[in-house]
């Protein structure tokens, strides 16, 4: 397994650029003075790095995009949180990772997104997609390092700004799923973003997988009430039965967009949660606190 050295800077290409992670990702690797190529679908340029048309389900397109970027690093982001039509998650978490792992040049360094709870046994496609995925990275031969972020906030993010935010301001009570005891570790995508450059500075992090989780744990009830508090709402919460839940969430989804799917339902019962370290002194993350966050990522929800 032989990959760039620790010294920069690096050609980066970066899959997903455009979405909420890859954008920070893309700036703090500008920032740091690497040569970057922004891939997307829509092949979008941001400031400071040239965008390449790159759809990771079709793999002339991937061919073409690391063609063009030469790159002696990948960070692969692409993921999806619900599946619409021909985009599943078996076809772009598995089969899209399987076409940007035979394209990337032997000697690049690789640096792939998964997930917290990411197993193929799971119950929750996602989570059993990204497992799949996971194994086709170790089974490459590349110098991988694999990240698996819990929920991560930010302006602009979809569960804090969507989901949660759509659950306590939809009816005049908020529903809280069983006993709202479920754990959760939310990490800020500035911390995210941090991570991922700092692997390209660290050979040694080659054939690592790290947790990426923030600096307090709270249950789901809790981030209900801290939504509340960040929207300036006090509206009672009503516990639903997991019987009743379970019964309700599969009629959600004759809607056009239901307000939750079965596999966040599956994740959500299932917990999110893993001690940040050794990440947090690995890549000196600065641990950035979601109370502090909260209230920015819902006003901007809110102006659009």
């Amino acid at each position: 397994m032989t990959a760039i050295s620790g010294t920069g800077p690096h050609r980066v290409l970066v899959t997903g650029a455009t979405g909420f992670v890859g954008r920070s990702i893309v700036q703090g690797l500008v920032g740091r003075g690497h040569t970057v190529f922004a891939g997307s679908r829509g092949g979008e340029a941001l400031p400071g790095a040239r965008g390449l048309p790159l759809d990771v389900t079709d793999p002339g397109s991937v061919l073409r995009a690391v063609g063009e970027a030469d790159p002696d690093a990948v960070i692969h982001l692409v993921g999806i949180i619900q599946e619409e039509g021909a985009q599943t998650f078996g076809r772009v978490h598995v089969e899209g990772t399987r076409h940007v792992l035979a394209a990337t040049p032997r000697r690049a360094r690789y640096l792939h997104m998964s997930a917290l709870g990411a197993d193929e046994q799971s119950a929750s496609r996602y989570s059993a997609t990204k497992g799949e995925a996971e194994r086709l990275v170790r089974e490459s031969g590349l110098a991988w390092t694999i990240f698996r972020p819990s929920l991560v906030f930010g302006v602009g993010d979809d569960f804090f700004g969507r989901v949660l935010r759509e659950l306590v301001t939809a009816a005049p009570v908020v529903p809280q799923i069983g006993d709202g005891s479920f754990p959760f570790r939310p990490v800020s995508v500035e911390d995210v973003a941090l991570a991922f450059a700092g692997a390209l500075d660290r050979p040694e992090t080659a054939g690592q997988t790290y947790a990426l989780t923030g600096p307090e744990e709270y249950t789901f009830r809790e981030l209900l009430d801290q939504e509340q508090a960040a929207l300036g709402q006090h509206r009672p919460v009503m516990p639903v039965p997991l019987a009743l839940m379970n019964l309700a969430v599969p009629l959600m989804q004759v809607l056009p967009h239901p307000p939750i799917t079965r596999d966040q339902y599956a994740m959500l019962k299932a917990g999110n949660t893993a001690p940040n370290e050794p990440a947090r002194t690995v890549f000196d993350l600065p641990m950035h606190r979601l109370p502090e966050r909260l209230p920015q990522i819902v006003e901007a929800a809110r102006r659009r």
